[in-house]
């Protein structure tokens, strides 16, 4: 039986902390997840239209990625701003809790200053933005070079292209605010 002595904010902002961590792991799996999902439809859409001889198809392959990088961007900045809070708010709070010199939580910062930080999200932001700008983009681009291109799904095709610019806008902007 525990009683309201037990409860301190220490132990709040501890178990806070756990639920949190917790969260962060199952997002960064779902992400991840996401990146291999995508590129396994792409890769079934583009053998399926090969087979078919049906470029239309190649159209679902911008929609995909366009809601699987949404989706990806959003998971990614719900990580990341785990991260912060657990840096900027609830480490040092915790901290002045319990007169503690330093990080409460060193991993939180040190991890972010481990060599080579830099180079492999640039390389992660590539890989992003192949996987959702440039893979839907060659598929849009050899359903504009197919011999039969219907108006409407030009049209289509201009405002998947449109969402992917906005979207690959985003994916690199998220970069520079990391930095």
């Amino acid at each position: 039986m525990t009683s309201t002595d037990d409860v301190t904010e220490s132990k709040i902002l501890l178990a806070e902390y756990g639920c949190l961590k917790e969260e962060q792991k199952t997002r960064i799996g779902f992400r991840d997840n996401l990146l291999y999902f995508t590129l396994a439809a792409a890769t079934a859409v583009v053998a399926i239209t090969a087979q078919s001889g049906q470029s239309r198809l190649l159209l679902s392959v911008p929609a995909i990625c366009l809601i699987l990088g949404w989706t990806y961007l959003v998971n990614d900045e719900k990580i990341s701003a785990i991260g912060y809070y657990v840096r900027d708010r609830l480490g040092p709070r915790l901290e002045e809790l319990t007169s503690t010199h330093g990080a409460v939580f060193g991993w939180e910062i040190y991890h972010r200053s481990v060599a080579g930080r830099t180079v492999r999200k640039r390389l992660q932001t590539a890989v992003d933005l192949f996987t959702y700008l440039v893979l839907p983009m060659v598929c849009t681009t050899a359903f504009w070079c197919s011999p039969v291109v219907q108006p409407l799904l030009l049209l289509a095709s201009l405002g998947q292209t449109l969402a992917l610019a906005v979207l690959g806008w985003q994916f690199l902007r998220r970069r520079e605010r990391e930095h």
